[in-house]
């Protein structure tokens, strides 16, 4: 075996580390749901079309910028959301933008993408066709913080997320848990954030966020 595949077989295999399963795998099981080109998808996530062939190929290993990760989160959650079958191309067009557009998982960036997001809830607290929630719209400018001061909505796709892409960008799943691994007796709250943002499934990061935030309120 040549030494470019050792690297294709070296770099899958520290993709399914770090990310689960090889990127190739999951990028084409997105692209074929979603109905989009490579180049499209690369659009969508802020990436060039050969970065993202050599991310899929094991040419390259990691997803060096957390922003990337975050969009790729965020457009898997579009393609897992139970509506998506009945959604107008247009609004998938449209949810895609939105995605795209969405600021680098920085302290800036953090507080610029949770105002005005989907509140965490049951399936009555979300509405599909334009990303506010119903009954209540969405909050101005206040985001998470004036949603725990005054009692509003619990915003919590956009930080959990991006508390998932910096863990991720920082540590390998294996280095995450034995990390949790080594504080778990001592700080077991601190051991299951770590797991749960590092290793789980960004639904379940999402429902612990608004299970923090909700405690935070005394409710």
């Amino acid at each position: 075996m040549g030494v470019a595949a050792e690297t294709v077989d070296r770099n899958r295999a520290l993709q399914t580390e770090w990310y689960g399963e090889p990127l190739g795998d999951r990028v084409r099981r997105l692209l074929d749901r979603l109905g989009l080109s490579q180049s499209a998808l690369a659009g969508v996530l802020g990436l060039s079309a050969p970065m993202l062939s050599q991310l899929m190929s094991g040419q390259r290993a990691k997803i060096s910028n957390p922003a990337v990760l975050h969009r790729l989160l965020a457009a898997e959650d579009l393609a897992a959301d139970p509506g998506f079958d009945a959604m107008a191309a247009a609004e998938v067009r449209e949810r895609l933008k939105a995605i795209g557009a969405e600021s680098a998982a920085t302290t800036s960036g953090l507080r610029a993408a949770t105002s005005g997001r989907v509140p965490v809830g049951g399936a009555a607290d979300r509405d599909t066709s334009g990303g506010t929630a119903q009954g209540g719209g969405v909050a101005q400018g206040g985001g998470v913080a004036q949603g725990v001061a005054g009692g509003g909505p619990v915003y919590a796709e956009q930080p959990a997320r991006l508390v998932q892409a910096l863990l991720r960008e920082v540590a390998s799943a294996a280095e995450i848990e034995a990390a949790a691994a080594l504080i778990g007796d001592r700080f077991p709250d601190l051991a299951e954030l770590l797991r749960v943002y590092g290793n789980g499934r960004t639904s379940e990061a999402e429902a612990h966020y608004a299970r923090i935030v909700r405690d935070a309120r005394g409710h």
